[in-house]
């Protein structure tokens, strides 16, 4: 069933709701210091990248992680892949809150989440809305981009991914892009054509990896490059589930579940795609780079 917003619910409620925790075994992917599944709840397995203690000493010096409310990790999934970190083990339903942008392998990520999922499991994600985040003058993911990933199997993000990342993220207040477009001329941008090019040569000529935002999605995109995977028969995730971007906020929830029905896949995704509200005044991102061409070409 398809949601629309539903302002009065807190964000917990929006990612959990219809689950039995306390008779179902969680995972939460990325917890850090903030989980939304708790031990007192219903039987939780925290898996991160690494494991507690390094977590804690890389936040350290991180205003807005609190290092030592960082959750005792259970399982690290590193190089390894999370049916191997969880020893086998399956689950009844995963939680990932804005960690699907960042996975260099979108289509391998949630493949391997699929494997780890007991039958009628659920996966809940929180993901990042690009019209009202440092996104906003980044264009939306397109398929030709997550299968370009896929086939080389990326570990780490793609040097054109970096780039883009750099030269586009920009300082955005979530309600001033609600109450109007942003200026791409007098927003502030975080980084520099030369920062562009270094991090993405070290990851070019290293294998470095740098912690930047992967995919960028709206609601509606993020069903259509869904609907898409579907079609391609490249994922078996139907969207059962979803809560749009409530105004002033800049995320939104989805929950998918494993199907076998492709027809109800690639149908689930086109509901959310034609569901999804239009009423956010947020500049599409060729109207901006129109204008900026526009205003770079020569009289």
């Amino acid at each position: 069933m398809i949601s629309t917003v539903r302002s009065s619910l807190t964000r917990k409620q929006k990612l959990l709701a219809g689950l039995n925790q306390k008779d179902s075994l969680g995972l939460e992917i990325g917890a850090l210091c903030r989980p939304f599944l708790l031990k007192d709840d219903g039987p939780v397995i925290y898996v991160d990248h690494a494991d507690t203690q390094t977590l804690r000493d890389k936040y350290k010096d991180d205003p807005n992680v609190h290092a030592d409310a960082i959750v005792e990790v259970d399982a690290v999934w590193g190089a390894n892949t999370l049916e191997q970190a969880l020893g086998g083990r399956q689950v009844d339903y995963v939680v990932a809150s804005h960690v699907i942008e960042h996975v260099p392998d979108l289509i391998a990520w949630l493949s391997e989440l699929r494997s780890v999922l007991n039958p009628g499991g659920e996966v809940r994600l929180i993901v990042p809305d690009k019209r009202f985040t440092f996104d906003y003058f980044r264009e939306e993911t397109r398929i030709a981009s997550v299968l370009y990933s896929n086939l080389i199997r990326a570990r780490v993000p793609q040097p054109q991914i970096l780039i883009d990342y750099c030269l586009n993220v920009a300082k955005v207040d979530c309600i001033s892009a609600w109450k109007s477009p942003l200026d791409p001329f007098s927003t502030e941008r975080h980084h520099d054509v030369k920062t562009a090019l270094d991090v993405a040569r070290d990851c070019l000529e290293n294998g470095a990896y740098h912690d930047v935002h992967c995919w960028v999605f709206s609601p509606r995109s993020f069903a259509r490059l869904f609907r898409e995977m579907a079609e391609l028969d490249l994922i078996d995730l139907a969207c059962v589930n979803f809560f749009d971007t409530a105004r002033n906020d800049m995320e939104f929830f989805v929950a998918l579940k494993p199907s076998n029905d492709k027809s109800h896949i690639v149908n689930s995704w086109r509901r959310m795609e034609t569901g999804v509200r239009d009423d956010a005044p947020g500049r599409p991102f060729w109207k901006a780079r129109r204008a900026l061409h526009f205003a770079l070409a020569p009289c």
